[in-house]
């Protein structure tokens, strides 16, 4: 992982992760009017245009430079296509933060979101000075409980009924890597 502070992006071996910015609305609208994807986030509303994307997008450099998170582009290093997101909160009183990330549709399997997941927790600990990183899943995505996985995280415990997705209770499923656990991996 290569951090460059000044560009405020995050280099890994395929991607890059780097800002939106307000010319990446259409694709991101584009990727994210996918009721497939939709059903697995949280947050994300359906049906989803460049508008929800324009007022997105809207707030990441401010929140980047103060500090709260860091909501950055998934991207492929050669050709510049954007692939997905990848974002991370920042809670400094207990230098933690949450990771989330959604990859479109057409780029699934292919290992982004492991890679650009791996690239952000280096940057939590290596550049942010975390002591724990935590993420959460629908118990249905078995496909993000697999990337979280595969970069160390640990099981920490199951939020039954936790949240609503379309007038349902769904169990969220909650992983957690600290420090100390990452740097022996590494």
């Amino acid at each position: 992982m290569i951090y460059k502070e000044k560009e405020k992006t995050i280099e890994t071996k395929r991607l890059l992760l780097r800002l939106f910015n307000e010319k990446d609305a259409p694709e991101v609208a584009n990727l994210c009017h996918n009721y497939n994807l939709y059903i697995n986030t949280l947050y994300l509303p359906y049906p989803y245009d460049q508008e929800d994307a324009l007022s997105w997008i809207k707030h990441h450099l401010d929140h980047f430079n103060e500090n709260k998170s860091y909501e950055l582009a998934i991207t492929d290093k050669v050709t510049g296509t954007l692939l997905g997101a990848i974002a991370l909160s920042n809670n400094p009183t207990f230098k933690n933060g949450e990771m989330a990330y959604w990859v479109g549709e057409a780029y699934w399997g292919n290992g982004y979101a492991t890679e650009a997941a791996k690239g952000m927790l280096e940057f939590a600990f290596m550049e942010k000075n975390y002591n724990k990183v935590f993420a959460r899943y629908f118990d249905s995505d078995a496909a993000s409980g697999k990337v979280i996985e595969k970069i160390g995280m640990k099981k920490e415990g199951v939020l039954k009924e936790h949240v609503v997705k379309e007038g349902k209770y769904i169990d969220l499923v909650h992983y957690g890597i600290l420090k100390k656990d990452f740097d022996l991996l590494n």
